[in-house]
């Protein structure tokens, strides 16, 4: 179980530094970053 949770948290941590790296100039960070940790 501890598997699934280390791959999403790890896809998640992705997903968040490829939408800052893509110019979405729009979303806080903070708010990134409780996207990643609630779907976490």
């Amino acid at each position: 179980m501890w598997l699934l949770y280390a791959a999403g948290s790890a896809f998640f941590a992705g997903v968040t530094s490829i939408l800052a790296k893509c110019g979405i100039k729009k979303t806080d960070s903070t708010v990134a970053t409780a996207v990643r940790l609630f779907f976490s």
